[in-house]
């Protein structure tokens, strides 16, 4: 208050009022909007599933996305077992649901819980294989906890993005707790392993160390479905300027034959039980529909992500000479993302944590001055509503919660959801119509590699 020495107490109240609004905006309401996720996650969702489970005679275990693979894992590099046989599959329902499934049972999940994964995941859990699994568990936790916060200021350093402390912390808080992270942290599902790497890869690709991004994203290959478009992506930026960035794709290249290759020692023939198992899981997941083919139709939707593909690999081409620090190559990587979101044979909301940075471009590129036109506004309204929609519905719920009977309440259990289809395409749609005003940067603007936030909110 040394600085208001001298002001009028009008003046000085007014700053105080000004001061704790901002307060209010920038630390409590975020705090406020995480935790009910949170809440809504242990007191709604969970209760509502464990008496379901009661009502319908359904198998509750671990109920941990890790614990295939670990066991997997475990049996493998331990004993020498299959991951990929049906005895190992056995052994894993008894642990995930508490019981071996039973097809004569209606109400019995349909996912097997096989290990489904590229046999190299392995590597990744080799130092936890011989730990108590519920140690395993609560260290995962922990882990992917503090490399989704981690990733929400890798991203802003990405983007070139300098905000003040507490939007950093707003923005670290909204990342952990939106729900997809949440339901990715109660399943402890690798996706946000997979979003942490990609994050970690991206900035080594940014500070030029271009070797160690290989073999960070060459890691990040344990979900081949979620980075599969990003690799083509960096594979066409390589070739844009191939002395200076060829490290990248060597690299790779390299970190995925010690992969792959290790594991054909360890259990040759592993990459037919993988293809295998895939096919396995998309059939009884329903037919491994896109969200697209969930929305027009298995045709329609392959269809247009056949379209969707085109466009990508356009605009890619296009974008192949942009440096690393630049708004163009920002762009290219989110867009990809937000591609892959909706052409992959799933569209589980966890998955949704990949979005980040796009969710970041749009929402600095239209802080300081919205867009004119009219339809621009209206796409990055329905990204925006679709983005907060979990955090006020799940408010509401738990707003609800002390005053409607539990079976009302039941009813609306998966309101905070209803956007997980929203997400997704309102992200892809609002890239394509602000798409020059997230990339149209003058060249020879100074420090072009810091200029993301202003270049976007130019216009």
């Amino acid at each position: 208050m040394a600085g208001l020495t001298g002001i009028s107490p009008l003046a000085r109240s007014t700053h105080t009022f000004y001061a704790l609004k901002r307060y209010c905006f920038s630390i409590l309401l975020p705090f406020v909007m995480a935790s009910s996720v949170w809440i809504y996650f242990q007191d709604v969702m969970i209760p509502y599933q464990q008496n379901q489970a009661i009502r319908e005679e359904k198998p509750r275990g671990n109920l941990s996305d890790l614990y295939p693979r670990w066991l997997g894992a475990r049996e493998l590099l331990l004993r020498g077992r299959n991951p990929y046989s049906r005895e190992i599959t056995r052994e894993i329902q008894e642990g995930y649901y508490g019981r071996v499934l039973d097809a004569s049972r209606p109400h019995d999940p349909k996912d097997q819980q096989a290990f489904a994964y590229p046999l190299y995941v392995i590597w990744l859990l080799a130092p936890t294989v011989g730990m108590p699994f519920w140690i395993v568990q609560r260290a995962a936790l922990l882990l992917l906890t503090a490399l989704t916060a981690f990733s929400a200021l890798v991203w802003m350093k990405i983007l070139g993005w300098r905000p003040s402390f507490d939007q950093r912390l707003a923005w670290v808080l909204l990342t952990v707790s939106c729900l997809p992270a949440v339901q990715g942290l109660k399943l402890q599902q690798l996706t946000l392993l997979v979003a942490g790497l990609i994050a970690v890869g991206v900035s080594a690709i940014s500070c030029d160390r271009l070797g160690l991004a290989g073999i960070v994203l060459g890691a990040a290959t344990i979900k081949p479905q979620l980075v599969f478009l990003l690799v083509i992506w960096l594979c066409i930026w390589v070739i844009g300027d191939w002395p200076k960035r060829r490290r990248l794709l060597l690299s790779f290249a390299f970190t995925m034959v010690l992969l792959v290759g290790g594991s054909e020692v360890i259990l040759p023939g592993w990459i037919r039980e993988f293809k295998a198992a895939m096919v396995s899981y998309y059939q009884y997941t329903g037919g491994g529909q896109s969200l697209l083919d969930v929305v027009f139709t298995p045709i329609g939707g392959r269809s247009i992500s056949f379209v969707l593909l085109l466009v990508l690999v356009f605009n890619l081409w296009k974008l192949r000479r942009n440096p690393a620090a630049s708004p163009e190559f920002a762009f290219a990587l989110s867009f990809t993302l937000a591609t892959t979101l909706l052409v992959i044979p799933m569209f589980a909301p966890y998955n949704q944590v990949v979005l980040l940075p796009a969710v970041m471009m749009l929402f600095r590129a239209t802080e300081d001055k919205p867009p004119k036109s009219l339809l621009s506004r209206f796409f990055l309204f329905l990204m925006k509503l679709s983005v907060v929609w979990s955090f006020l519905a799940s408010a509401v719920l738990i707003i609800a919660l002390p005053f409607l009977r539990t079976f009302v309440v039941e009813k609306g259990v998966g309101l905070p959801f209803y956007s997980t289809l929203a997400v997704p395409s309102s992200v892809y749609a609002a890239l394509l119509i602000i798409r020059k005003r997230l990339i149209s940067v003058e060249t020879s603007v100074p420090n072009r590699d810091r200029i993301l936030p202003h270049g976007m909110a130019s216009e």
